[in-house]
């Protein structure tokens, strides 16, 4: 059976720069004034060509290049508008001589629940503490203010000061720059910057770019941040290694960015981040929650296969994908490469059934699920010789997340063996000799040709399905005094019969248990 995505019918939209994604169009429009847009408007248009998909499938999108075409302005919500008058008024109101400046992935158009201001000349709680007092003397209400306190084990390191204006989160915290220790990726010494040092202290120069609410303007420091978006480029303001070795959460960061707007990474940049010492650095220095996070914000994303081919193409699938020391049997060559193919065919069949029939969370589970399926059977004994699959090694420790979710993809493995043998029976009009075939293909001749493929549909949703029968009910049609092997044979016969009949009820469940053990006696 071949599968097929036709992408030309896929959109998505970014509210800030407006990026509208066609098989050969992409529209960025650029922010450079707080105003109205004039009755004209500047456009660059730049082709780059499209960046391949290495894997054993073919790639994503038919595209062979990128168009992108960048306006010259922005455009403020009401609520952004109000926002950023309450803040200037705040400024006038004191006198204070401090430049505001928005960063961050509201300036890409990031879906935004915050906004994040840096400050040049005061710290973040001092200037909540002005904007409270000055909505107070305004007959209004500070809500929700608040100060998280610096968490390097979460990035987060520098204190933020936290409030809440029209429902929407504002953080401020100081320009700042920062400097490294050579084990760490927590900054050694802080202090604050200058808007230049604080741009290049950035991951990307993509990044890097400011708007600056006192002037209305997008300020560009690393001179590199707008010519770098319009030519769809993944860049560092500061040498790549360099860069990386600081920080290596980094080069996951860029393959993220670089995946989500379909934009080239640069050749130095993937140069650096093949490296060993930045591989190293890494696996050293990058908390196992944090390199987590990114993967699933790679995989929940609109990019997947592309995120996942960038970290196999840069050799660092096994660094964040970490195996056990020992594990059996090894793993052959190449085993990435059909990982990556397995993700890229899931992701087609996810498109061809509708994204709609999955929830976000049942898809970025399936996706899980087929990405590590080459490596279901290879397994690590812990203690007590207890014998583990290698995949639930890489979730809850590589990656660090729910061990719901490594229980959950396991299932779904499980679940893949024992449905492959449908496959042949679904897809074929022939009969098949009960005495011949396991359980679930003696079951399909008592299910309906049009059922056939209500069973296949239907298993996106298959581990929350509930049993319509009990091991009760089927002892009582068995007419048997205890349970055992033949109870569990006839549950999983009535639980496939459930699938192929997904409106059916317990009653018809129970006649049609019936009725096949029946056929049984008779022919025993």
């Amino acid at each position: 059976m071949k599968f097929t995505l036709k992408t030309a019918t896929s959109h998505f939209f970014l509210t800030r720069f407006s990026l509208l994604r066609t098989p050969t169009v992409t529209t960025i429009p650029l922010p450079l004034l707080n105003y109205p847009l004039p009755t004209r408007t500047t456009t660059t248009t730049i082709s780059t060509p499209s960046f391949p998909i290495y894997c054993a499938c073919a790639p994503m999108s038919i595209a062979t290049q990128h168009i992108l075409q960048v306006r010259d302005k922005i455009e403020l919500s009401d609520i952004e508008r109000r926002i950023f008058d309450r803040l200037l008024a705040t400024l006038r109101h004191f006198n204070l001589q401090t430049q505001l400046r928005v960063a961050g992935g509201w300036l890409l158009g990031k879906d935004c629940y915050d906004i994040d201001i840096a400050l040049d000349n005061m710290m973040g709680t001092e200037f909540v503490d002005k904007v409270r007092e000055y909505l107070l003397s305004i007959g209004e209400d500070a809500q929700g203010v608040c100060v998280i306190e610096s968490n390097p084990d979460q990035s987060k390191h520098l204190e933020t000061a936290r409030m809440n204006l029209f429902d929407m989160w504002i953080d401020f915290v100081n320009l700042r720059s920062e400097e490294y220790t050579e084990n760490s990726r927590i900054p050694s010494k802080q202090s604050f910057g200058t808007p230049e040092e604080d741009a290049y202290r950035r991951d990307l120069t993509i990044n890097s770019l400011f708007y600056n609410i006192n002037t209305g303007s997008v300020e560009d420091f690393t001179k590199r941040g707008i010519s770098d978006l319009k030519s769809g480029r993944i860049v560092t303001p500061l040498p790549p290694k360099a860069t990386f070795l600081d920080d290596p959460l980094r080069v996951l960061r860029a393959i993220r960015f670089g995946a989500r707007f379909e934009f080239t990474l640069d050749e130095d940049l993937k140069v650096a981040a093949a490296c060993g010492d930045v591989k190293d650095a890494l696996a050293a220095k990058i908390s196992r929650e944090r390199i987590g996070t990114e993967v699933d914000l790679m995989i929940s994303g609109n990019q997947p296969v592309k995120a996942m081919t960038y970290i196999c193409d840069l050799t660092l699938f096994w660094t964040v994908f970490n195996l056990p020391p020992e594990f059996e049997p090894t793993i052959s060559d190449g085993c990435e490469r059909l990982c990556i193919a397995y993700l890229d065919t899931a992701w087609n069949l996810v498109h061809l059934l509708k994204e709609s029939t999955f929830t976000d969370e049942e898809r970025r589970l399936s996706l899980f699920a087929a990405l590590f399926l080459p490596l279901k059977n290879t397994t690590y004994q812990v203690k007590k010789a207890k014998v583990v699959p290698v995949v639930n090694y890489i979730i809850r420790d590589s990656l660090k997340r729910k061990s719901k979710d490594a229980e959950m993809v396991l299932d779904l493995h499980r679940a893949s063996q024992k449905f492959l043998s449908l496959i042949p029976c679904l897809a074929s009009n022939e009969g098949l000799q009960s005495d011949d075939i396991d359980w679930m293909r003696r079951l399909i001749n008592d299910v309906s040709a049009a059922s056939r493929v209500r069973v296949l549909t239907g298993l996106n949703k298959v581990w929350e399905v509930k049993p319509l029968i009990s091991g009760k009910d089927v002892m009582n049609v068995l007419q048997l005094k205890g349970g055992g092997p033949l109870v569990k044979e006839w549950l999983e016969k009535s639980m496939a019969w459930q699938l192929a009949n997904p409106s059916g009820t317990s009653e018809e469940c129970i006649d049609w248990l019936r009725e096949a053990n029946s056929k049984r006696v008779k022919l025993e």
